[in-house]
C-alpha cells in the first residue's frame, strides 16, 4: 500500500522506518523513503527496479539511492549504503529465491552491525516557536543526539498532554525557551542506550514523567535514571495519559496532604484528567468526595468517578453549596487546580483548620492575596511543584510503585484517552482549554 511504513529491528536492537512512496506493475519498480533509522540519512529516498534482460524473464535488479549527506560523512555513509544496506538486501533475496528459511546469505551482518556507533537522526516535534496561543505550535524536523553516559534515546508511541504543557507555551511558567519543544511525559521503546546504563535496554518498553520538557517528539534522548519500565496491564496510550496525571494525584493524596477515612474532600474539575484519579483514590481512601464541575454531563462523569455529591459552579457558590452538604462543617481539603476564579472561594469552602492545595491555574494566576484572613480558621495553604516530589530517583519509584500498585488493585482506573495525531497538538491544547474534552488526552507520534 503506497504510504505503509515497514518498522523493523535491526540484530542490534535499533529501529529502521521505511515509507513506500511509489509502485509501478509496469516499471516493475517501487520507490521508499527512510524516515527512521539509527545513523544520519538525511533525505534518503531510493528505487528498486527490475529489468529483464533474456525471455525466459531473468533480471537485472537496479537498486540506487539518493542522501545530503555532510562532506565529512559522504563517503562513509556511502560504503555504508552499497556495502551494509544493498549487498545485504541481495543475499537477502537470493537466499529467500532458494528457497532457504532466512532472509539472509549465511555470515551476513545487520545493516548496522552490533557494537556500532549509534549517531544523531531526525524526529518530526511539535515546538513553541514564540510564547502565545496554540498556533504558535508548529510541526518541525529535529536533531536528536545519540545517548550519551547514562543515557537512552527512546522511540516514542504515545504522548501525554497536561495543562503545564499550556503554562510554558504561553509563558506562564518559564520552562522552555522558544523556540522549544514541550511536553513532560511519554511512553515508548528504547531504541539505544549511552554507557553505563544497565536497568533498562533496547527493546524495552519504558515511560517517564518529568522535567525537562521535551516529550512532543517522535524520538528523544533522556536521562536514564528518569526513566522507569511500564506494566504490561497498561497499553502504550492509557500510560501516557496515566503517568503524570497519576503521579500528581498520589502524591498530593499522600504527601501534600494525607487524606484518610472520614475526610471532606472537595475536587475541583473533578471530570478532568487528575480530578478523576484523585476522586477516585480519595474515595478509596475513605473520604467523602464533593466534585465541581461546569455542566450536567461532566457532573455525571465526576459521579461515577466516586464523587459522593457534584456542585455546578456555574450555577451556584459552591462554598456555600459545600457548607450545606456538609452541615457547615467544610472541606478538610480542597484540591485546586483552577486558581484565579475558584481561589478565593475555595478559602471560604474549608473547614476549621482546612487546607488549600492549590495546584493549578487553568484559569490564570491568583495573584496577590494577604494570609491575615487564613487565622480565621487556622486554614493552610499550599503550592506543590512536581518536581520537589520527583527530583531523585527513590521519590520517583515511591510515586511510581504507588501508582502502578493502585491501578494493579483497580483503585483507580486507566481510562481510554481522548488521541490526536502529533501534528494535531494545537487542536489538543485548544480543547484542553476550553474544556471541551473529559479526561486525559494523549497524542500520537
Amino acid at each position: 500500500m503506497i504510504g505503509a511504513v515497514r518498522d523493523f529491528r535491526l540484530h542490534d536492537g535499533s529501529r529502521i522506518r521505511e515509507q513506500l512512496l511509489a509502485l509501478s506493475d509496469v516499471e516493475t519498480s517501487f520507490t521508499y523513503c527512510i524516515i527512521e533509522a539509527p545513523v544520519m540519512l538525511r533525505n534518503y529516498h531510493a528505487t528498486v527496479r527490475l529489468r529483464p534482460v533474456t525471455s525466459d524473464g531473468r533480471c537485472f535488479w537496479e537498486w540506487w539511492a539518493r542522501f545530503d549527506p555532510s562532506a565529512a560523512d559522504k563517503q562513509r555513509l556511502s560504503r555504508f549504503i552499497v556495502h551494509d544496506i544493498f549487498e545485504a538486501g541481495f543475499r537477502s533475496v537470493g537466499a529467500l529465491l532458494r528457497g532457504e528459511r532466512r532472509f539472509a546469505a549465511p555470515g551476513h551482518r545487520s545493516a548496522i552491525p552490533v557494537g556500532s556507533p549509534v549517531v544523531a537522526v531526525e524526529a518530526a516535534a511539535v515546538v513553541v516557536t514564540r510564547h502565545g496561543g496554540p498556533t504558535v505550535m508548529e510541526l518541525r524536523t529535529v536533531r536528536v543526539e545519540p545517548p550519551g553516559p547514562g543515557e537512552m534515546r527512546i522511540r516514542q508511541t504515545a504522548i501525554g498532554v497536561n495543562y503545564i504543557d499550556v503554562y510554558m507555551r504561553n509563558g506562564s511558567f518559564d520552562l522552555i525557551r522558544p523556540p522549544a519543544v514541550p511536553g513532560m511525559e511519554a511512553v515508548g521503546t528504547v531504541e539505544s542506550i549511552g554507557p553505563g546504563v544497565a536497568s533498562l535496554k533496547p527493546g524495552d518498553r519504558v515511560g517517564y514523567a518529568c522535567a525537562p520538557p521535551g516529550a512532543y517528539t517522535t524520538m528523544r534522548t533522556m536521562n536514564a535514571a528518569l526513566v522507569f519500565p511500564l506494566p504490561d496491564f497498561l497499553s502504550d496510550a492509557a500510560a501516557a495519559a496515566m503517568l503524570l496525571k497519576g503521579i500528581s494525584a498520589s502524591f498530593l493524596l499522600h504527601d501534600v496532604y494525607a487524606v484518610k477515612r472520614g475526610d471532606i474532600v472537595l475536587v475541583h474539575a473533578a471530570a478532568g484528567g487528575v480530578g478523576s484519579i484523585l476522586c477516585r483514590w480519595a474515595a478509596a481512601l475513605g473520604a467523602t468526595v464533593i466534585g465541581t464541575t461546569s455542566n450536567a454531563a461532566k457532573a455525571e462523569q465526576a459521579r461515577q468517578r466516586g464523587c459522593a455529591h457534584v456542585i455546578l459552579y456555574t450555577q451556584e457558590d459552591f462554598a456555600e453549596a459545600v457548607m450545606r452538604l456538609t452541615g457547615g462543617r467544610g472541606a478538610d481539603v480542597v484540591y485546586d487546580a483552577v486558581g484565579k476564579d475558584t481561589f478565593e472561594t475555595s478559602i471560604r469552602a474549608l473547614a476549621v483548620r482546612g487546607h488549600l492545595v492549590s495546584f493549578g491555574q487553568a484559569s490564570g494566576d491568583v495573584g496577590v492575596h494577604s494570609i491575615d484572613r487564613l487565622a480565621s480558621r487556622s486554614v493552610t495553604l499550599s503550592r506543590p511543584n512536581y518536581g520537589h516530589y520527583c527530583d531523585t530517583v527513590e521519590e520517583l519509584r515511591t510515586q511510581t510503585d504507588r501508582l502502578f500498585g493502585a491501578l494493579r488493585e483497580g483503585i483507580i482506573l486507566a481510562e481510554p484517552p481522548t488521541l490526536y495525531r502529533l501534528a494535531e497538538a494545537p487542536a489538543a491544547h485548544t480543547d484542553l482549554e476550553t474544556r471541551k474534552t473529559v479526561g486525559s488526552l494523549v497524542l500520537i507520534p
